[in-house]
């Protein structure tokens, strides 16, 4: 079995074989949030199971393909669809397609996620830019033998999120319209969604939204130096006084809404990020 070194470089090495596209910015996106990949012209779409070392999205809502090619004058690599810790993948599994895209040449990684809104003073639809996060998953990434060409053994986690594209995405949606607050994220394993004890408890930790994701790509993100800017769509409200049950139907309809905001949010963020 390759060493992870080797199976970026394989997993690299194929989609240079599809696409000899240069890429800049990665991006990744979560549930009902996968028709950003409208505004990308693409070149070539590639399924997660012809990538080698690639996992397989099983989540609802998450086609499984790798989109590269051109977003705001820029070369991109779009996840349409995300791994998740509770499909059974380990955190290195989920974290692979950041490798790699670190690997094709990405300067910048722009993570989406739908997640669940505890702070009451927001509503259903709203987005909010994360500035930082809780991980609550019980698994880290990193953990394990430490390869220095990927990363360093303790990479610090003072601003995971890059500042500049958070005054960046701060300045795009006062300039749309776009109701966008910045909070912090929380990570859970899931798939159950939280009892109203859990959310209080959450809250209390002064997390604003909670989700099943991002975490951990964010934190291979930091170890391999990459820019990093979070969004997230409240796509149900939280609230243990006022708790109802969750649809997941609903959920991707409210995120399906939301994205237009999205897709106009990420296309300026693209276009007018700096990069090398």
């Amino acid at each position: 079995m390759p060493d992870l070194h080797d199976q970026i470089q394989e997993a690299k090495n194929f989609i240079q074989s599809r696409w000899d596209g240069q890429p800049v910015v990665g991006i990744i996106l979560g549930t009902g949030l996968g028709g950003l990949t409208e505004d990308i012209r693409a070149d070539v779409s590639i399924p997660y199971g012809d990538i080698p070392h690639f996992p397989v999205s099983t989540a609802p809502g998450h086609k499984g393909q790798l989109v590269c090619g051109q977003l705001a004058a820029k070369t991109v690599v779009a996840m349409e669809g995300r791994l998740h810790f509770y499909e059974g993948w380990t955190l290195q599994q989920i974290t692979f397609p950041v490798r790699v895209m670190k690997a094709l040449g990405c300067q910048v990684l722009i993570v989406s996620n739908a997640c669940g809104g505890m702070n009451p003073q927001w509503a259903k639809g709203d987005i909010m830019l994360i500035e930082d996060h809780v991980n609550l998953l019980g698994d880290n990434p990193l953990i394990g033998p430490n390869d220095d060409r990927l990363g360093i053994r303790f990479p610090d986690m003072c601003h995971p999120y890059d500042e500049e594209l958070l005054a960046l995405a701060q300045r795009v949606a006062l300039e749309e319209k776009i109701i966008c607050h910045k909070g912090v994220f929380v990570a859970v394993s899931g798939p159950n969604l939280e009892t109203r004890a859990e959310y209080r408890f959450l809250r209390g930790i002064g997390a604003d939204v909670v989700g099943m994701s991002t975490v951990p790509e964010v934190i291979v993100g930091v170890h391999a130096n990459l820019r990093i800017l979070g969004l997230s769509v409240i796509t149900d409200q939280c609230l243990p006084d006022a708790l109802a049950p969750a649809v997941l139907e609903e959920i991707i309809a409210v995120a399906n809404a939301a994205e237009k905001k999205l897709r106009v949010l990420v296309r300026r963020v693209v276009g007018e990020c700096q990069t090398a």
